[in-house]
């Protein structure tokens, strides 16, 4: 049996293959070269006939070389279709070297022409035989083969399907974004993995709150842990922000939100929003008839009907949910007004407010000394800034244990930014003054604090990232005492999250 003759200028290095004489290549089971792949068959007493009828032994991959060596501009043929795949209710007119630019239908093909024909290995020979020479005169003609492909996965539309396999005609197919899930399954289906990694992008550029849990759940179900980890890195800035301000907020799945709030990255204004935001997602859960965000009042009264005898995380319906409180922060709501709506509400068990309460009155009779609170990254009180695009300068004052802050964002240049925190008096002009006169005011002239501030950015699909160290300061009243290290930030990004992080440690 003679060997093909391959018209490359290079020529792959090849070796013999027992005492039959016979080559095959090194590194591959088969490079493309299908009398090799017969005579290696029967050197390693291989059926080579049971090697077409179970493809999966068959290095289809080494198959397609063969179809798609021409087809790097993907004309579509001219001739008529010479396979028909039934498939969705509909049959689709496919051509042989475009079919096997997809392994699963190659595999079908391949197990098709084995049942179909008396001798499949003198067949696809001929068939190889004459793309490889890629003279279309010369090609044998066979008659039409009908392959059937059952596809279970909801996800896969005719629409999706079609644009699928019109992949295989064209380099870059058009995908409408609202297909994209679908042509997603279909390239898996197909394993076309070019078009799935397309739409991965497209899905991770594609993040909002209307998208997020089926992009979520896709990335899950086709394990596709790129797409998941964007899915999250997105919702830990957007869960409080953007999306907990929509009727989505009911979508995000349990598991996808107890990873979010377990994040050190997570972006909130303060404990009480994300709290509110949480107690939201409860509430949406458990009315499913309401399409519209209700008003904070609406969902307090709610929780508020339920019977006293237990708080709401110790009922059944509750239960499951703990988790999910236990990533919050309680200590970190500190206003009293706020401490008062968690009770009212009985949503926590008592002994959780006990502790909140008794840390409160600890630290303030110590100086603002959090004693109870020992790890910057799991338990520190956090703030942020959300700064837009119309901004030059952003800032919050915040009050802890009678001692004040202002939290700042300036914009030096189109992509320079500094942010940073301060110690303030409540005596300063301008400082408002809801933050003092239902609180405590320290009179200390130092407070010792541990921060740590981050910024985050989307810039062209991914995040950037930028953090200054743990720092231990004194804050004083003047400068430079009085303020902190700043986060200097270079990016093109917009918005920018910045967290600002701080504990009081004993001092």
């Amino acid at each position: 049996m003679k060997m093909l003759h391959l018209q490359h200028r290079a020529r792959l290095e090849r070796r013999m293959v027992g005492s039959t004489n016979r080559w095959r290549f090194p590194r591959e089971a088969f490079s493309g070269d299908l009398l090799g792949l017969s005579q290696m068959c029967k050197a390693l007493n291989v059926d080579f006939e049971e090697v077409l009828k179970n493809p999966d032994r068959l290095c289809i991959s080494q198959i397609q070389k063969i179809f798609s060596g021409n087809l790097k501009n993907k004309t579509i043929p001219s001739g008529e279709a010479d396979v028909i795949l039934t498939c969705l209710g509909s049959k689709w007119q496919l051509h042989q070297p475009q079919l096997f630019q997809s392994e699963t239908l190659a595999k079908l093909f391949l197990m098709a022409l084995a049942q179909g024909t008396t001798s499949p290995t003198k067949e696809l020979e001929r068939l190889l035989r004459a793309h490889l020479r890629g003279n279309v005169k010369e090609r044998p003609p066979i008659k039409k083969m009908i392959i059937s492909l059952k596809i279970n996965d909801p996800l896969v539309t005719k629409v999706a399907f079609a644009t699928a396999l019109k992949n295989l005609y064209l380099s870059e197919v058009e995908i409408n974004s609202n297909d994209v899930l679908g042509v997603l399954a279909s390239a898996h289906i197909l394993q076309l993995s070019s078009l799935f990694q397309r739409c991965v992008a497209m899905m991770m550029n594609g993040l909002m709150p209307s998208t997020i849990k089926d992009f979520y759940l896709a990335g899950c179900k086709y394990k596709e842990e790129q797409l998941t980890t964007a899915c999250e890195k997105w919702l830990e800035m957007n869960l409080v922000p953007l999306v907990g301000t929509q009727i989505h907020l009911r979508k995000i799945p349990q598991e996808l939100l107890h990873k979010v709030l377990r994040s050190p990255r997570l972006f909130t204004f303060n404990e009480f929003h994300l709290l509110k935001t949480l107690l939201l997602w409860v509430f949406l859960q458990l009315n499913h008839k309401i399409q519209t965000v209700p008003v904070h009042e609406t969902v307090l009264a709610f929780f508020k009907s339920f019977p006293k005898k237990h708080s709401f995380l110790d009922q059944d319906a509750g239960q499951g949910l703990v988790p999910l409180f236990l990533c919050l922060r309680l200590h970190g709501i500190i206003k009293g007004k706020n401490l008062e709506e968690l009770r009212h509400i009985n949503f926590f068990p008592e002994t959780w407010l006990i502790r909140v309460t008794a840390n409160h009155y600890h630290a303030l009779e110590n100086g603002g000394d959090m004693v109870h609170v020992k790890d910057l990254a799991t338990q520190a009180m956090r703030f942020g800034l959300l700064f837009n695009q119309e901004y030059t300068t952003h800032s919050e004052m915040i009050a802890v244990y009678g001692f004040f802050f202002e939290i700042k964002g300036i914009k030096h240049d189109t992509t320079s930014y500094s942010f940073y925190m301060q110690r303030v008096k409540h005596t300063d002009l301008g400082f408002p003054s809801l933050l003092y006169e239902h609180g405590p005011v320290s009179l200390r002239t130092e407070r010792l604090v541990k921060y740590e501030i981050r910024a985050q950015t989307l810039v062209d699909g991914k995040w950037q990232e930028f953090r200054t160290n743990q720092i231990t300061q004194k804050f004083g009243f003047v400068k430079p005492s009085c303020k902190s290290h700043a986060l200097k930030v270079q990016t093109v990004g917009i918005p920018i999250y910045a967290s600002f992080s701080f504990i009081f440690p004993t001092s």
